[in-house]
């Protein structure tokens, strides 16, 4: 499904009339709900980079969604992989950045960066491997979620049009089921993760009236 179809398939269904704007909204709406409950396969990116040492961060990516893992990785190519924790635990655990050593745990610190600990004793080449946000599917046409999985992307963007009419409750009962049974396939497909760290641990449609 590209995005023209998913215009036509919303109109039809909802018997009315959107704006392009009203339409985008929608989309855009069920995508960002749909990336940030699942992990998906397709999505996965990996980048390499370097840690200076006395510098206890790492840049994000800026298409950073989640992250499966992060490595350091040795002159002879072994890799490290750190501990994902949250940003208390990097704090209480090493809390002089002025103590360095080889670090073992990270922590997602803000959308530009990761911190981690303890503080690096020397230069390190690292390895990240993530969940990205991909463009959407308003400006690029196409994309992964509506060729492989368009149940999830047209009920989402559905239940978001049918609130936005003010529908009875019924209805929005009805697609909020579809939606959720949709997402939950798209799930198994991901092995049912949530947004976590990998190392640490036929479709139907319905029309609304």
């Amino acid at each position: 499904m590209n995005y023209t179809d998913l215009k036509a398939d919303i109109q039809d269904i909802c018997e009315n009339t959107f704006t392009d704007a009203q339409l985008a909204l929608f989309t855009d709406q069920a995508e960002q709900k749909i990336y940030n409950s699942v992990q998906v396969p397709a999505l996965r990116r990996n980048v390499t980079g370097s840690m200076t040492s006395g510098n206890k961060f790492l840049a994000v990516p800026d298409d950073f969604l989640y992250t499966y893992s992060l490595a350091a990785i040795s002159s002879a190519g072994v890799h490290a992989f750190l501990i994902n924790k949250d940003v208390n635990f990097i704090r209480e655990a090493f809390p002089n950045p002025a103590t360095t050593g080889t670090p073992t745990h990270y922590a997602y610190f803000s959308e530009t960066s990761f911190i981690v600990g303890p503080t690096p004793s020397s230069a390190l080449d690292v390895e990240l491997h993530y969940g990205y946000y991909p463009e959407s599917i308003v400006t690029a046409e196409t994309t992964w979620l509506g060729d492989e999985f368009d149940s999830a992307l047209l009920n989402g963007a559905l239940l978001e049009a049918i609130r936005f009419m003010k529908g009875e409750q019924d209805i929005i009962s009805n697609y909020e089921g579809l939606y959720v049974h949709a997402l939950g396939l798209l799930k198994n497909l991901g092995d049912g993760k949530l947004r976590e760290d990998a190392y640490r641990s036929g479709q139907y449609r319905q029309a609304v009236g």
